[in-house]
């Protein structure tokens, strides 16, 4: 018997090609609905980040007057503008009712029933005496409580809650 030689040798066959797509109509049906659901989720997604458009002004102008608070020539006119973007918030906020004149204890109620945190009892005052107050009692407010108000502002800008 001799020893097999490699001219013997013979390739084997390729097996079928293997298709990707699936067999069935339920794989598709499913692939349907996922694809729907995520493009619904995105659409929806989409739509939160449009209407929170004007919390992140908002933020993005909070911390500008931050900085502000920090120099002395622009402390005044930063504290000043704390009551007044706060009003403008609630007035951007999707489906409020009219706010622009709420003062005094219904803006403290409006203020508190949207908050995530409990608000001090006086915020509202505290955001008066911002606005109106004489340039001398806003000049020798501690800085210690100016931060303390910019940062209760800042969670509640953040954290307000909306009506979806």
């Amino acid at each position: 018997m001799s020893a097999p030689s490699i001219e013997q040798l013979q390739e084997l066959a390729l097996p079928a090609p293997v298709s990707y797509l699936p067999q069935t109509w339920g794989w598709l049906a499913v692939l349907l609905l996922a694809l729907f659901a995520l493009g619904l989720w995105g659409a929806l997604r989409y739509r939160r980040w449009r209407q929170d458009r004007y919390r992140r002004e908002a933020l993005a102008r909070l911390a500008e007057l931050e900085q502000a608070l920090a120099d002395a020539e622009q402390r005044l006119p930063a504290l000043r503008e704390l009551p007044e973007l706060l009003k403008r918030v609630a007035l951007s906020m999707p489906g409020q009712p009219d706010v622009a004149t709420l003062d005094g204890e219904r803006w403290q109620a409006f203020l508190a029933r949207h908050s995530a945190q409990p608000l001090p009892d006086d915020f509202s005052r505290q955001l008066a005496s911002l606005a109106y107050a004489p340039e001398s009692q806003l000049r020798a407010l501690p800085t210690e409580q100016a931060a303390q108000l910019l940062i209760q502002c800042r969670h509640w800008v953040e954290r307000h809650h909306v009506a979806a």
